[in-house]
């Protein structure tokens, strides 16, 4: 009765009391126990009993308008649940409980959500694969011998498979971009702040480089988590509220036709991808022009080895200062990603960080001119294709040796250093039948507008209705 119907469609039923939260929550429960074990997405899953008490619980209750009033939705494990562990998938943190909240998540439960469980994520949060050692790798839904990205892969492959109606993601480095590119989904990364976080003092001096965001199967039903989520708190100083919600925004048909998108491909021919992504890219934005959209290849003034550089020097000052506040006690124990990380960031020095700042407003202007005569800019949402889920990180693009861990995933530092709400929105298969997208990046705070965009495209070319067979 629930398969493959949208949020809305289920709110609905449950609203007019056509279906009972027990009977929607027994539902995703069902597809747990059927593909969860194949695709190891959701690692830590509260009691049935437990579960179904609170379905019933919401089944007595008058109120049922709330948003997300009865849907069950598991966090990904870097994100606090009170009465779940947060182990960040790293063995020294497996009975760590949390006291409180994180903000976005009280939000959801006080807008009816049911939080069942975690899901995987990147030892410690560092790399773009989902795998670690307390709890291993997830597995792509259209090939379980696959990595679902990172590090939001267990989100992304839950929502894919649909053991969860969406989810959410901590984005730095493409974190739901790249889940989503590798589901067949969407994935969101919003202006800092609109989700309102913690950030801890040490931080205080960086930039924001990371954000909660979220992974849905349609832009529509992103936008019903999103104005569940979102909007100002007093205890995070940079969130903020919008004029409009994103249910309520919409592109017309003669606004759609109207848009300029600016496409960045290559970045002059420095971002290298593997055979396929940069054409398959290309004719969906041929696609899109057909559509009378103006779609100009662009040549931006942008230094990429500067952009690394001062990125680098930012996440992993911003990485070490973390690991210092987790007082973990023997640093040996951690990846090789995350001592790679708090190695470089224990010798960036305050001077270091004010450079990086004041080349990151640099970059900021030059980006703002190009957003003067262009509504988006578009990237490929990843560098390489679904690879082996043993692998650590790829370690080559083609046979271009690459030089560092995460060189595989530059192409998600313009958004994340620049602060622009982004979405991967899919863009089809390869001729091995894997999927991919593409970032559709705004202005920053054009959030409602790039989901806008979101919401049309899929309108038009219906991605959500490609369902992967796991077997």
């Amino acid at each position: 009765m629930l398969n493959n119907k949208k949020v809305s469609e289920i709110t609905n039923l449950i609203h007019s009391k056509k279906i009972s939260v027990k009977e929607v929550v027994e539902y995703y429960l069902k597809r747990i126990e059927k593909y969860n074990s194949k695709l190891n997405a959701i690692v830590l899953l509260q009691e049935t009993e437990k579960i179904l008490d609170e379905a019933n619980k919401k089944d007595s209750q008058k109120d049922k308008n709330k948003p997300l009033y009865g849907l069950p939705l598991a966090i990904k494990d870097l994100s606090d649940v009170v009465g779940f562990q947060t182990t960040y998938g790293y063995k020294g943190y497996k009975d760590y409980f949390p006291k409180k909240n994180s903000f976005f998540v009280d939000k959801l439960i006080e807008n009816g959500a049911i939080i069942i469980g975690k899901t995987n994520t990147a030892e410690l949060g560092v790399g773009g694969h989902t795998t670690n050692r307390l709890f291993g790798p997830t597995s792509n839904v259209y090939d379980l011998s696959l990595s679902a990205g990172g590090s939001s892969g267990g989100a992304g492959a839950a929502v894919a498979a649909q053991l969860v109606p969406f989810a959410d993601g901590t984005d730095q480095m493409g974190s739901c971009r790249s889940p989503a590119a590798y589901s067949n989904i969407y994935g969101f990364r919003p202006t800092p702040g609109l989700i309102a976080s913690v950030r801890s003092v040490s931080q205080k001096n960086l930039p924001i480089l990371t954000t909660p965001g979220f992974l849905s199967r349609t832009p529509d039903d992103m936008a019903i988590i999103l104005d569940a989520a979102t909007g100002n708190n007093k205890l995070d100083p940079h969130s903020f509220n919008l004029k409009y919600s994103f249910a309520d925004t919409e592109i017309n048909d003669f606004e759609f036709k109207n848009i300029k998108i600016g496409w960045l491909s290559d970045m002059n021919g420095n971002y290298k991808f593997e055979n396929e992504i940069l054409q398959i890219c290309e004719k969906k934005l041929s696609k899109l022009n057909n559509l009378n959209l103006k779609v100009e290849y662009l040549k931006p003034n942008i230094d990429t080895d500067e952009l690394w550089e001062l990125w680098t020097t930012l996440r992993s000052k911003s990485i070490y200062k973390d690991t210092e506040s987790m007082n973990i006690k023997n640093l040996d124990e951690m990846t090789f990603q995350a001592i790679w990380e708090y190695k470089k960031g224990a010798v960036i020095k305050d001077d270091d960080i004010e450079n990086a700042k004041v080349k990151k407003e640099k970059y900021s202007e030059e980006i703002n001119k190009i957003f003067k005569d262009f509504d988006f800019i578009a990237l490929p949402s990843a560098q390489v294709f679904p690879f082996k889920k043993e692998l650590n990180f790829p370690e080559k693009i083609n046979t271009f040796k690459l030089d560092t861990y995460h060189r595989w995933i530059e192409v998600f530092i313009l958004s994340s250093l620049l602060e622009l709400p982004t979405v991967t929105i899919p863009i089809g298969f390869n001729k091995n039948n894997l999927p991919m997208g593409m970032q559709i990046i705004g202005k920053k705070k054009d959030d409602l507008k790039v989901l806008a965009f979101a919401k049309k495209y899929e309108q038009i070319f219906n991605y959500s209705k490609i369902k992967p067979e796991i077997n």
